[in-house]
């Protein structure tokens, strides 16, 4: 695993200890969701227009996502802190690559990407850590690539930590969140906001920004 930090540490921790039932959760979940199958659509369908190069998954979990932009036409892979996340996604998709490591410091060549998601990964990382998150994000990326952000929006509140079930998370206000894409370089190209479905305890935030 790649980082040391405690908080790393922790969520990887967190996530191997709930990784087979997390797994059984989400494995469908997508199906249920039009809007964020329509963001992950308007993703991929940019990053096609742009050429289609490789896109990374970071924070892919059991790989449910990562095989979802395959099937829209992406060469995509995954990325995880949790080995025992990848050993599952390696298991339920094994004509994809998956690989540990910690989206802060990715084995990755400069500009090598198209496209990076993350879904539901950065909301892990404590606020004052997350800038360094986007820089290398950007330094990843080729010119004009893709980043679309999945996280749970706070509602007009300031960041918020709140009791994520598997690891300390963190609500953003998308105004804030787009706000430090751009002071790394990123252009915002579009936004979604989606409010809680049963089961769900707060609105939803999708950010679509482009490496300037």
């Amino acid at each position: 695993m790649t980082g040391s930090a405690p908080y790393l540490t922790m969520t990887a921790e967190a996530y191997d200890a709930v990784a087979v039932l997390y797994a059984e959760l989400f494995r469908d979940s997508l199906d249920r969701l039009p809007l964020d199958r329509a963001a992950l659509a308007a993703f991929a369908e940019s990053v096609r227009a742009d050429g289609a190069g490789p896109v990374a998954e970071l924070g892919c979990g059991p790989g449910y996502v990562t095989a979802h932009l395959r099937g829209l036409g992406l060469d995509a892979f995954g990325i995880d802190l949790s080995p025992t996340m990848i050993e599952l996604a390696r298991e339920a998709y094994p004509d994809l690559r998956f690989e540990i490591g910690s989206m802060h410091a990715l084995d990755l060549a400069d500009g090598e990407l198209s496209g990076v998601v993350s879904w539901y990964s950065v909301i892990h990382t404590p606020p004052r850590e997350l800038p360094p998150y986007f820089a290398e994000f950007r330094r990843v990326l080729a010119p004009g690539g893709h980043l679309l952000l999945g996280f749970f929006e706070s509602e007009g509140d300031p960041v918020t930590e709140f009791d994520h079930k598997v690891a300390p998370a963190y609500r953003w206000p998308i105004d804030d969140l787009a706000e430090l894409a751009r002071e790394a370089g990123f252009a915002e190209v579009g936004r979604m906001l989606r409010e809680p479905l049963e089961g769900e305890r707060f609105r939803q935030g999708r950010l679509l920004m482009r490496r300037r």
